[in-house]
């Protein structure tokens, strides 16, 4: 079995730069790390136009659980007229996302959209 930091860690700290909020998920995000991952991306989309990025590349393993939190995340964001952005080049997510018809859903970078960068200020999980 594989070390699974993202279930292991229900408050994924985020980082915020330029009011955007970007949270680096690693691991596997499947049926153990899909609630508390869940209970944390509901916190940082609660406010008013939430703007989300949620860095994947260091995802090893997503399964349908997890992509249901991805879907759940995105619905509450665009419900506050905020926005949600992906931060993956695997090639494989991307195929899961193409096979289940989830690739036009979401809006996907190979690397941090500018000018959400690296240096950022912590927020921790509240």
């Amino acid at each position: 079995m594989s070390e699974n930091p993202t279930g292991s860690s229900p408050s994924l700290p985020a980082s915020v730069v330029a009011g955007t909020t970007v949270v680096e998920l690693r691991g596997e995000i499947d049926l153990g790390s899909a609630p508390a991952l869940a209970v944390r991306l509901d916190a940082l989309t609660a406010g008013t136009c939430p703007d989300l990025v949620l860095d994947l590349r260091a995802v090893s393993f997503i399964d349908c659980t997890g992509l249901g939190v991805l879907c759940r995340a995105r619905n509450r964001v665009l419900h506050r007229q905020g926005r949600l952005r992906l931060v993956s080049h695997n090639a494989c997510f991307l195929r899961i996302l193409r096979s289940t018809g989830l690739a036009g859903v979401f809006e996907i970078n190979p690397d941090f959209p500018a000018p959400v960068e690296k240096d950022a200020v912590i927020v921790p999980a509240g």
